[in-house]
């Protein structure tokens, strides 16, 4: 950095440089992290069957075919299901470690709710008869067979060379021609190993001078028929695939990892050296897998799962991995494709080598001895000689001790991630081919999570296009595992609590042909009537389906568009809703064909996922209001509304005073009653009177926090005046604590509560109860009340400061001449609440009160009627407000 810089200058650079640094693993290349198109919530799996035991981690499942049956390896139990349907009736064994074994599991230290049991870890067909599965059996791996027929185990058999002893050690298996390959950290203190068992010799890898694995953390192995029509005689080889340390210091090779991915393979064939190396294998190679995006310094250096898709020709074999990054605290998942070619060409590159038992690692430069060391038996040297691996030259042997590490690393196809999601944690995956309408096959990839769901996505133009994703729980778990049936047309997902199976393709949930072309399933197309799925169409030339677009093929399809019809008020809020279930989809609205666009503060409409919303309704905002969904650059309309707004002409609205003294608010005549809000019928009348309707005053968003401090301090003035005035009239005493209780559901004067020191208002009724009018009766004469409850509202004093605790009670008011009770806290019949609600109608709120007595007259000798015209009076004169907020009355 230039000295001449100030000082502050080059700080500020640093800082910049830094955050750029530390925040780039949150730094997300957008085009990759796709979105699932649609979300299917665990009520809206249709057709699955689940599976669930008094067992758990249900973590090893094996299909067959042929007996349409699936086998599942849970803790102390294996199960044989009905690979149609799982939920049917099944067989069970039951093999659980002895309370012995578990108490010798307890005093190694071990967890006794986790480790202390006996885990199925291997459960594979061993011959056409009998499976063959292995369990670590409380940190004492034992493995048996299983007869097939009568789904009995025979007696166990040691599995300490077989089987990890724990339940969460990496670990894969497999068994090939009778041959058991395994891979795993067997003990607790010994070093990760890659072993063939059985039959004799066995074979393990080298530990020293040179270790060929470090702290290796397996997750899956393959076997690949190479000799299966090989022009060069070569052998099958089984490929082991697996996360260790890093042994390259150098950027280059590790990506400044401490953790890499690799892939190991071994000859079928390989018997071992006969002085050098024995018992060892004479043909491991190891290579790194490389799934990154270094343009955004992404380096995905944790594998978590992988699955191989065979082909008939083998140089076609694809492997397919689900990697994580090192950060254990940034959750984030890639899926990279490999195919065996490039593995090949890594296998025959330049060596790696070291000079020591470090992890000083660099490329070799000097003589490779022949035959090339690491190599299969092929024709070529079975003609020189050399039939077996205990026939290769010693010093070909000791090469491939030393350098068991390919300089060359795997790189994936189109030399980038297929899919990468910053918020998913991908545990499983399977892979499913099918030919779509077009003729083409596409690789359609089933992906579980850590929470329980499962993403269904197919490969398009080097990307994944995620069709849909599931919830399969309701409660997360991580998915164990997951396998495809195309004879069941079934997917198979195990949790620890069980198994689910899903239809590999749910055509029926698009209900239209934009829908269905949309998604790119290739097992959907369009029929001209429904969403089908095509493996059970024999003529597929009249689907519509666009799996590389997603786009074409619906333009002469008529789309049903939803219609309906709304009538709103002028100045009422009004909001459109508009659903659409592509979460790749973006809303676009029309009022009679024109789109509206530019959705500023004065246009007086807003836009959102879930609608439309008109604010403060005006007369010209009638029309016909469409709603579009677009997608793939196509607009599909969705639902269509009539907008009919009627204009509110009158200004004046009758209150009407019932017996019981609950005030209504009544239409004038010509204004139609609004059916969403109705009015409820009032007994017989006995006053009316008439008030001012208030205009509806135009709520601005910017200014919101200016116009409620405002209306505060206004509303403190005009409760201090009207106090004031009241208390000159000698009309008892008057309170501002509560004025927020007795508006609970206006949202003006609530959020006025939030101003401690501002003055309130306290209202109170006057009931007679208390005074011998318990059945709620009134006398009536002349046509007046009588001796009934009455609302008053109470002035009392202003307080500038807020206390918490509960306001003391009010002082007591003078008794009145003629109602007196010694049963009431009041002695004039005083009641402290006052029910109390608003309704919004027209855009204005008014307060409903009710009191189930009535009466006629007010403690201080006024009539109601006298005494409420009077108050409505002194207000309308001593209006500060040219424009009063309508919850005010």
């Amino acid at each position: 950095m230039s000295p001449a810089l100030p000082l502050c200058l080059r700080l500020l650079l640093l800082c910049s440089w830094a955050g750029v640094v530390l925040g780039y693993p949150f730094r997300t290349p957008v085009e990759l992290d796709v979105t699932p198109r649609i979300t299917v919530p665990v009520q809206g799996l249709h057709g699955s069957r689940r599976f669930l035991s008094s067992a758990v981690n249900h973590s090893v499942l094996l299909l067959e075919p042929e007996s349409e049956r699936l086998y599942v390896g849970a803790r102390g139990a294996v199960f044989a299901l009905n690979a149609s349907d799982i939920s049917s009736p099944f067989l069970q064994i039951e093999w659980e470690a002895s309370p012995e074994q578990k108490q010798q599991c307890l005093t190694k230290g071990k967890d006794n709710k986790t480790e202390c049991f006996n885990h199925i870890r291997l459960l594979q067909r061993f011959n056409s008869t009998h499976l063959y599965m292995c369990g670590t059996h409380a940190f004492r791996p034992l493995c048996a067979f299983i007869d097939e027929k009568s789904f009995e185990m025979s007696p166990a058999e040691d599995g300490r060379d077989k089987c990890p002893y724990g339940p969460t050690t990496g670990y894969t298996g497999l068994i090939i021609d009778q041959q058991i390959y395994t891979a795993s950290q067997y003990e607790f203190r010994s070093f990760p190993d890659i072993r063939r068992n059985s039959p004799s010799p066995t074979l393990r890898t080298e530990d020293a001078p040179t270790r060929w694995l470090t702290e290796a953390d397996f997750v899956g192995s393959a076997l690949v028929r190479e000799s299966i029509n090989s022009p060069t005689g070569d052998d099958d080889k089984i490929y082991f695939f697996f996360t260790e340390s890093a042994e390259e210091n150098s950027a280059a090779y590790s990506g400044g990892s401490s953790r890499v991915a690799r892939v190991a393979r071994v000859c079928k064939g390989d018997r071992g050296g006969h002085l050098t190396l024995q018992k060892r294998w004479t043909s491991f190679l190891k290579a790194r897998l490389v799934c990154s995006l270094p343009e955004f310094n992404f380096h995905f250096n944790m594998l978590r799962s992988v699955f191989i898709l065979p082909d008939p020709t083998p140089k076609n074999t694809l492997f397919f991995g689900i990697f994580g990054l090192e950060w254990k605290n940034v959750k984030a998942s890639a899926v990279c494709s490999f195919s065996l070619s490039e593995v090949e060409k890594a296998f025959l590159g330049p060596y790696m080598e070291t000079q020591d038992s470090g992890s000083n690692w660099k490329e070799y430069s000097g003589k490779i001895p022949d035959p090339r060391p690491g190599t299969c038996i092929t024709d070529s040297l079975r003609a020189r000689g050399i039939n077996m691996s205990t026939s290769l030259p010693d010093d070909v042997l000791y090469f491939v001790r030393r350098h068991p590490l390919m300089s060359v690393q795997v790189q994936p196809t189109d030399r980038r991630p297929l899919l990468f999601r910053r918020t998913t944690d991908y545990t499983q995956l399977a892979v499913h081919v099918t030919q779509a309408a077009d003729e083409q096959e596409y690789h359609v990839l089933y992906l579980g999570t850590d929470d329980g769901w499962l993403h269904k996505a197919v490969q398009v133009q080097g990307q994944l296009h995620i069709i849909e994703e599931l919830q399969l729980l309701e409660e997360p778990e991580p998915v164990s595992s997951v396998l495809i049936s195309t004879e069941q047309m079934s997917v198979y997902v195990s949790f620890p609590s069980g198994v689910l199976q899903l239809p590999l393709s749910t055509c029926h949930r698009y209900t239209s042909c934009y829908d269905c072309v949309f998604s790119r399933d290739p097992h959907c197309a369009w029929d001209g009537d429904s969403c089908v799925d095509i493996l059970h169409v024999d003529n597929r030339s009249a689907l519509i389906q666009d799996i590389q677009h997603g786009s074409r093929g619906c333009e002469n399809y008529h789309q049903v568009v939803m219609e309906k019809s709304r009538s709103v008020r002028v100045g009422d809020d009004v909001l459109l809703q508009c659903e659409l279930t592509s979460n790749l989809a973006s809303p676009t609205w029309t009022q009679d064909g024109r789109d509206l666009t530019g959705y500023g503060l004065s246009s007086g409409v807003r836009t959102g996922n879930d609608g439309l919303l008109i604010i403060d309704a005006k007369s010209d905002q009638s029309g016909r209001y469409t709603c579009y969904s677009v997608e793939n650059d196509i607009r599909v309309p969705i639902i269509s509304y009539n907008i009919t707004v009627e204009v509110d002409t009158p200004t004046v609205k009758n209150i009407e005073l019932t017996e019981d003294l609950s005030i209504y608010t009544l239409p004038s005549p010509e204004e139609p009653i609004a059916t969403e809000q109705p009015l409820i019928p009032p007994p017989a009348p006995r006053l009316t009177t008439t008030l001012l309707d208030p205009q509806n005053m135009e709520a601005l968003y910017l200014t919101l926090i200016t116009i409620l401090g405002g209306l505060c301090v206004v509303l403190t003035v005009v409760l201090l005046y009207v106090g004031f005035c009241l208390r000159v009239g000698n009309r008892g005493k008057y309170s501002l604590r509560a004025a927020a209780a007795a508006y609970p559901s206006n949202k003006r004067v609530n959020k006025n509560r939030k101003h401690r020191n501002s003055a309130t208002m306290e209202l109170k009724t006057i009931s007679s109860h208390c005074n011998g009018y318990a059945n709620g009766s009134a006398k009536h004469h002349n046509g007046d009340i009588q001796n009934g409850g009455f609302l008053q509202i109470v002035p009392g004093e202003g307080h500038t400061t807020f206390n918490r605790d509960s306001p003391p009670p009010a002082p007591p008011l003078p008794p009145t001449p003629n109602h007196t009770s010694p049963d009431c806290d009041f002695p004039n019949g005083l009641s402290a609440t006052l029910p109390s609600m608003l309704r919004r109608i027209n855009g204005n709120s008014y307060v409903l009160l009710r009191q189930t007595d009535s009466a006629n007259t007010s403690p201080n000798g006024y009539s109601f009627t006298d005494e409420l015209n009077k108050i409505l009076e002194k207000r309308k004169h001593t209006q500060i407000l040219p424009r009063p907020d309508e919850s005010s009355v």
